[in-house]
């Protein structure tokens, strides 16, 4: 019954077209004053301590990160690239963008950032070319979403924040370590990869079969010229993932060293933003952080509510108890994500389910890093599916196509990224095999 009311008054807040953080945080004081006796001092320390984990700092750095190398050139360069590289084959600036997608999402942790950064150039160059808008609205709506499985991931970031510090056991009644932000990192990186090259497979098939252009083989000096302008960029994968798995630096480290460097290629190398810019980029960035940090520090005074009613402890007994077992639960679990990621954002759903489900899905045996990747694969499809998925606004107002047609243009990747979500969802060695081997 107490979780009924929570969510009850959840949702009539969010059914009035109020703002996610605003409504979770209505929903936490409705119910402190109405059905409630935890202090209310309780809640105020929880209100300001909730953001007080130091991997939350990586969210505000890789946002300013992806600000700097989107008006830094830095996607123009890797594009540049990936067509040079592609642009040959069946469907090759579709594929082009499949690659750059996946390129751009390696330093920018964010879908919708990718789509507007690769779709601003590859769009018109696509309709130039002679492919149709739908075709490369679908292209690039899709493999936008690599953006938060392929790490960084502002998303993944998300999950280890909403999960960390919580007591659970397994089903064996032992206690079960939360998965860390470099844990996660490792293991998006199979995953992301086999997504792009299914995404890559579809858009070739579907060139082959409709007759669409090739671009001419471009000459090797033109790849490495090509490659040369865009390794600035390119190094930032390696800084990144290099220095967290070398022991150079944390993942929030990584964050802030992938800001400076941003920074430094953005203004002193590519000399595409001048020093006047900065203060736009930082307050862009800062709007965003801001955003992000609001709606994270009203999750978790909501998750602090659902833990002191034992509602997820609750739920954990009660869905034990109907034998689903692991594999229906992850199929239920699936259903349900991608049901809310039509409806809201994907940080969101993230901070609010994740401590739901968490302790549900370790009760029944599966792995927290297992189970944080199909979180975000769930997420990222969201972000391609109506009415709210961000993806698809940003491709319709860089295509000037209606949200109807965006959508109807995304349908064969969607599938194509739903098969991906099962297979995921059912080998956990596509997301575990390289963490494992990293000794993880």
């Amino acid at each position: 019954m107490t979780a009924l009311i929570i969510f009850a008054i959840l949702a009539i807040l969010l059914v009035t077209g109020m703002p996610v953080s605003i409504a979770l945080g209505l929903t936490v004081f409705t119910f402190l004053f109405g059905f409630s006796d935890v202090p209310m001092d309780a809640i105020a320390l929880k209100l300001f301590t909730g953001i007080e984990k130091f991997e939350i700092m990586a969210i505000p750095f890789f946002i300013l990160a992806g600000n700097f190398l989107t008006h830094g050139g830095v996607a123009r360069r890797m594009i540049r690239f990936a067509s040079s590289m592609v642009g040959h084959w069946y469907g090759g600036l579709g594929i082009a963008s499949v690659l750059s997608c996946a390129l751009f999402a390696a330093i920018s942790g964010s879908s919708p950032a990718t789509v507007m950064a690769v779709g601003s150039i590859l769009l018109p160059a696509m309709v130039r070319q002679g492919y149709p808008p739908q075709f490369g609205v679908g292209t690039i709506t899709s493999s936008g979403g690599l953006g938060i499985l392929i790490p960084p991931s502002i998303v993944m970031v998300m999950y280890a924040v909403a999960t960390s510090g919580m007591v659970v056991t397994g089903p064996d009644g032992g206690p079960v370590m939360s998965a860390s932000i470099g844990d996660l990192f490792m293991a998006g990186v199979i995953p992301g990869l086999m997504l792009a090259t299914m995404l890559g497979g579809t858009t070739m098939w579907r060139a082959w079969k409709k007759g669409y252009p090739r671009m001419p083989r471009a000459p090797m000096i033109d790849r490495w010229k090509a490659f040369r302008e865009s390794v600035w960029g390119l190094m930032l994968i390696v800084i990144i993932m290099g220095g967290i798995y070398g022991g150079i630096f944390t993942p929030t480290e990584a964050a802030a060293v992938s800001a400076v460097y941003a920074f430094i290629v953005a203004v002193y190398v590519y000399k595409d933003i001048k020093l006047s810019d900065v203060p736009k980029v930082l307050l862009n960035s800062a709007a965003m952080s801001a955003m992000l940090l609001y709606i994270i520090t009203n999750a978790v005074m909501f998750a602090f509510i659902l833990t002191s009613e034992q509602i997820p402890q609750g739920l954990s007994a009660w869905i034990v108890e109907l034998g689903l077992g692991k594999v229906g639960f992850l199929l239920v679990v699936n259903i349900l994500l991608l049901a809310i990621g039509m409806v809201m954002e994907p940080s969101a759903i993230v901070l609010i389910m994740a401590p739901i489900l968490y302790p549900v899905a370790m009760a029944l045996g599966v792995d927290p890093i297992h189970f944080g990747i199909i979180l975000v694969v769930n997420m990222e499809i969201g972000l391609c599916t109506p009415p709210v998925g961000l993806n698809l606004y940003v491709a319709s107002s860089l295509s000037k196509l209606g949200l109807t047609d965006v959508t109807k243009a995304t349908w064969p990747w969607l599938l194509t990224m739903l098969t991906f979500l099962m297979l995921v969802t059912y080998i956990p060695e596509i997301t575990l095999l390289l963490p494992r081997l990293m000794g993880m």
